[in-house]
C-alpha cells in the first residue's frame, strides 16, 4: 500500500465517523486495536465515538493536515463545535470551542490498529 491509497482510507474513515455510519467503522478499523495504550475492541472503541456525538452533537471532524507514510497516519484535526456539559473534565455548558487533536495511526492489511490521540486542552481552558 503506496500513502496515496493510505490517504484515501483515512479519508473514508473521518467521513465515516462525520456520517456516524457506525456499521461501516469494522471496514476501518481492526477487530482488536490499542488507543493511547489501552487494548480496545471495535466494538468499545465504536461506542467511545458514539459517546462523543451524544456529548457533541454538532461534532464534526476536519482534516486540516494529513501525513501518509505506510503504515503510518499523521493528521491534524479541528474541531469548532458546542460540547452540552462536561467535556474533558472541563465545565464547556453548552459554550461553543475551537481546539485541534493531534493523532497519529498505525495501519496494518488497510486498517487501523493502534491510535495515539493527543487534544489541545488548553485550547478549550483558553476559550470557557
Amino acid at each position: 500500500m503506496n500513502g496515496a491509497e493510505l490517504t484515501d482510507i483515512y479519508r473514508g474513515y473521518i467521513a465515516c465517523l462525520n456520517a456516524q455510519d457506525w456499521p461501516r467503522l469494522g471496514m476501518f478499523v481492526h477487530d482488536a486495536l490499542r488507543y493511547n495504550g489501552r487494548a480496545l475492541t471495535v466494538d468499545d472503541y465504536r461506542e467511545m465515538l458514539r459517546k462523543d456525538f451524544r456529548e457533541i452533537p454538532d461534532l464534526v471532524f476536519d482534516i486540516q493536515l494529513l501525513i501518509a507514510e505506510p503504515p503510518h497516519v499523521a493528521c491534524r484535526l479541528r474541531f469548532d463545535c458546542t460540547p452540552k456539559a462536561d467535556f474533558m473534565g472541563l465545565h464547556v455548558d453548552g459554550k461553543r470551542v475551537v481546539f485541534c487533536e493531534n493523532v497519529f495511526y498505525a495501519f496494518r492489511d488497510g486498517r487501523i490498529e493502534n491510535v495515539w490521540s493527543v487534544i489541545d486542552k488548553a485550547a478549550i481552558e483558553g476559550q470557557i
